[in-house]
């Protein structure tokens, strides 16, 4: 059984605790709005046509991107500006 951890996994992605809970919430905020603009569409197909997608791509490549940099700096011989 894992044991309850507020430090484990945010230290896992690189961040604190409290950097940790603004990128979740950030990307939780920007995930309601998104499927908002879904729903909303839903029922008004000229409406928000390509928000929803859009959305989903711009955190991918948030969370990508972090990863890859965070990756970067974890190497060997890596070099911090």
């Amino acid at each position: 059984m894992s044991k309850l951890s507020f430090s484990e996994h945010p230290a896992s992605v690189g961040e604190t605790y409290f950097e940790h809970m603004g990128v979740a919430t950030g990307f939780g905020l920007r995930m309601i709005a998104g499927g908002l603009a879904c729903l909303v569409h839903g029922f008004l197909p000229f409406a928000f046509t390509s928000t929803g997608s859009r959305t989903v791509l711009k955190l991918h490549d948030r969370m990508v991107a972090n990863r890859a940099a965070r990756h970067r700096s974890e190497a060997p011989g890596a070099v911090s500006a």
